[in-house]
């Protein structure tokens, strides 16, 4: 008979968390003394670990937990440069004071098959959790696979099953900026909107239709932007030769760069003729010309705070984080008596 099946098999981690009905991820944070677990559950879990006798040694760490203290964040290469830098700095700021590395991924499109291999790189690089800030619409079963057994907090992206997200109301963001330029008097905005694939482009959309129809407007046709400049200065060219529109509400700072351009290109001045309002407030919105009035996105306070939910055992499944807020500078204006 072989020797080493007759020995008894040793207790492990998962035998661990199974008894204290909590995650191995979680008896492993217990265990490295982790202050992001509540005192009910490291007594829960240390209680487990008395019980079997399960043995954790710092030497033995590493391979017995399975992973490299190195969380895995995903990013969207296109749809904007400076959010998309703000929330890596976040995300690496906060899992730095917490003791985390972080290796990125960051995909070309919004593709699934690209999403999947990005997780499945990640995860066999051992990662803690994932962040993912890719505002993919659907989730495929491998995805649901990859992320079931390793903690994930999505930026109101994918949003697979076990994971947590943290909410940021994109509507209220819609709502706020189009009820600033109905508040100045215009009875019409128009609406430059983000790809609709994205799910934050939906509901800014969402909330600018909504308010318009509290106030009993009918809301026009929105036109499509893909985030860049480059196509708010297609979109701008557009509004130029609609003569009525006094007011838009562009979804995003950079195309919001592209329509005013556009604009004055046509001999259309910004507040004069055309007011503008748009969403995210990133530096360069107070250096623009007229700087410009936007709702403002903490991408960097989000990345960070993705990274404390996701170290944080006992959070619940959706945590809010942030109210948007206006920051009204000199591209919005009364529109002209006529």
């Amino acid at each position: 008979m072989n020797e080493d099946a007759s020995r008894p098999r040793q207790p492990s981690m998962a035998d661990v968390a199974r008894i204290a009905g909590v995650s191995a991820q979680t008896v492993s944070r217990v265990l490295r003394g982790s202050p992001n677990v509540s005192p009910e559950t490291s007594r829960r879990v240390l209680a487990a670990v008395e019980q079997i006798g399960y043995r954790f040694n710092s030497a033995a760490r590493a391979l017995s937990s399975g992973r490299s203290h190195t969380i895995g964040l995903v990013l969207l290469a296109s749809g904007g440069y400076y959010s998309r830098s703000a929330v890596t700095a976040g995300v690496e700021s906060a899992a730095g004071e917490a003791g985390y590395a972080v290796s990125i991924a960051t995909i070309s499109a919004l593709d699934v098959g690209l999403m999947e291999r990005s997780l499945a790189k990640l995860a066999d690089q051992n990662v803690d959790g994932f962040v993912i800030a890719v505002p993919l619409i659907s989730v495929t079963r491998k995805m649901e696979e990859i992320t079931r057994d390793i903690p994930t907090v999505t930026l109101d992206g994918s949003r697979t099953a076990g994971a947590r997200v943290l909410g940021i109301d994109q509507r209220e963001a819609g709502r706020i900026a189009t009820q600033h330029l109905l508040d100045l008097g215009h009875r019409q905005v128009w609406h430059v909107s983000g790809p609709d694939e994205w799910i934050e482009a939906r509901q800014r959309r969402e909330g600018w239709r909504e308010c318009l129809e509290q106030a009993e407007i009918e809301a026009p046709p929105p036109l499509e932007g893909d985030w860049s400049p480059v196509s708010g200065y297609r979109q701008g060219q557009i509004i130029a030769m609609i003569p009525e529109v006094t007011a838009v509400f562009v979804a995003s700072d950079e195309m919001a760069f592209g329509v005013i351009k556009a604009l004055r290109e046509r001999g259309r001045s910004v507040p004069e003729d055309v007011s503008i309002v748009s969403v995210d407030d990133i530096a360069l919105a107070a250096f623009c010309a007229p700087p410009l009035t936007a709702v403002r996105q903490d991408f960097f306070g989000y990345g960070a705070a993705a990274v404390r939910l996701l170290l944080d055992a006992d959070a619940g499944p959706e945590e809010a984080v942030g109210t948007p807020a206006l920051s009204v500078r000199d591209s919005t204006a009364p529109p002209r008596a006529v």
